[in-house]
């Protein structure tokens, strides 16, 4: 190849990769923005709380079952077809909750938009693997830092176009990304279809079991309990019975695919609880508004935004299990910060969140590597699918999880020895359950991979 081609497709590259990106916080904040919404919304239709919960609800039930279907379709079918069909459908939904005459019409459109942004996590994700010559673990470490990013600067986003305009421009922002489908179309290679079909059977049990597990996790459902038992049960049978099941059993059975997703889900759990409880903590002790709340969080998804390059350099260098090693104790520590300092000063509180964010992009760009080698590529997409839904199941299970605890009315015991009493405790202690929980992933990773750097 001669210098001009190879500048030609390094070009190239750089193409996929900074439209890959842009499209990926589109969909990420797209799930953040609406937080700050919601009140605004409620007022706008007259809804109760109960009714207005089903904008976040309808929108994360379906973009988290989504996330592994397309990770499924991503294993047959080219790519660039995928994001033609999910941008399209993305944009389509927020076209229809920018004009929804009624509160029917808004949840409709905010499915249309769940069942389009599902596509984008796990087709990212499979982009360095499958298309990408080289720069694999750079591409990781960017997909990393720009999830961090626009979660961090989504409420912020949402707050500000909020604020200004209306909620209905939330909405606008995202019909942009159907300008991206025609470079979709053009900068991606023509793949051809593979052999092979979609267990519909597997794919409607794997749908049910997590719709049932999301409604244990916000409602403590006993019925809800009842429906996960019995889909699981008929799932392990169905992948243990049909010829080509919706979720390959052995990749199930490999001890490095497993472990790794076990620590990250953890270490991620940590993350989205963080970002779940600051505001409320922010709110509840320091009695801050939603733009003073993100600016103090805008430090941290900034930096994690700026790491990609180099978090992508480490893992060439030294592999992804080094990188998630890592990104557990930088959560650790952030964590650790958050409990000692709760309540303190509102610098402090950015300090920790900062240190926390660090290990974010680490941890999710490590684990990507990993999955991408340890798996065939003919188990890459699902299992990018399910490295996505966990993602998400992660945010869901910190959110009910941490927010039932924030619920008690009083705590006298201190888990941290350095920290004072008072209104913050129970916030303290949270933070050192996180502290505990990702001491415990790093020593289960690590002494799973092993202490020394090993590929």
């Amino acid at each position: 190849m001669g210098l001009q081609q190879k500048n030609e497709s390094h070009i190239h590259q750089k193409r996929i990769m900074f439209l890959t990106c842009t499209i990926l916080a589109f969909a990420v904040m797209n799930g953040t923005m609406f937080n700050v919404a919601i009140p605004d919304i409620s007022e706008s239709f007259q809804l109760t709380p109960a009714q207005v919960s089903w904008v976040v609800t309808s929108f994360t039930t379906v973009f988290a079952i989504g996330t592994l279907i397309y990770g499924k379709l991503a294993d047959l079918y080219p790519i660039r077809r995928l994001y033609t069909i999910g941008l399209s459908l993305f944009s389509l939904g927020a076209l229809i909750g920018f004009m929804a005459p009624n509160f029917e019409t808004l949840i409709v459109a905010r499915i249309f938009q769940a069942l389009g942004a599902a596509s984008v996590p796990p087709l990212s994700f499979i982009v360095p693997a499958r298309i990408l010559q080289n720069g694999r673990g750079k591409m990781y470490g960017y997909l990393a830092s720009t999830i961090a990013f626009a979660s961090g600067i989504g409420p912020i986003v949402g707050g500000v176009i909020g604020g200004t305009l209306h909620w209905r421009y939330i909405f606008l922002l995202s019909v942009l990304s159907a300008f991206s489908i025609p470079l979709f179309r053009k900068w991606f290679p023509h793949e051809a279809k593979q052999p092979g079909r979609i267990d519909l059977v597997g794919a409607a049990l794997v749908a049910l079991s997590v719709t049932s597990l999301l409604f244990i996790i916000t409602t403590v459902s006993g019925i809800s309990f009842l429906c996960f038992v019995g889909c699981m049960a008929l799932l392990i049978w169905r992948l243990k019975s049909t010829r080509d099941p919706f979720i390959d059993p052995t990749m199930l059975r490999m001890k490095k695919y497993t472990v790794t997703m076990t620590t990250s889900f953890l270490g991620t759990s940590i993350v989205f609880g963080l970002i779940f409880l600051l505001p409320i903590m922010l709110r509840d002790l320091y009695d801050l508004s939603i733009l003073e709340i993100g600016f103090i969080l805008f430090p941290g998804a900034l930096v994690s935004g700026l790491m990609g390059q180099w978090t992508g350099k480490v893992i060439a260098l030294r592999g992804g299990h080094s990188i998630v090693r890592y990104g557990l104790l930088f959560i650790s520590a952030g964590a650790l910060f958050l409990s000692t300092f709760a309540g303190e000063n509102t610098l402090l509180i950015t300090i920790g969140l900062f240190i926390a964010y660090l290990g974010f992009p680490l941890l999710q760009s490590g684990t990507a590597d990993l999955i991408s080698t340890n798996l065939s590529e003919k188990q890459n997409g699902v299992g990018m699918g399910l490295f996505n839904l966990l993602n998400f199941l992660a945010g869901a299970f910190s959110s009910a999880l941490f927010g039932k605890l924030l619920e008690r009315d009083s705590v006298s015991f201190s888990m941290n020895p350095f920290t004072g009493v008072g209104e913050s405790l129970i916030y303290s202690n949270i933070f050192m359950v996180f502290t505990m929980t990702g001491l415990v992933s790093f020593v289960l990773f690590s002494i799973f991979y092993g202490l020394r750097d090993q590929s």
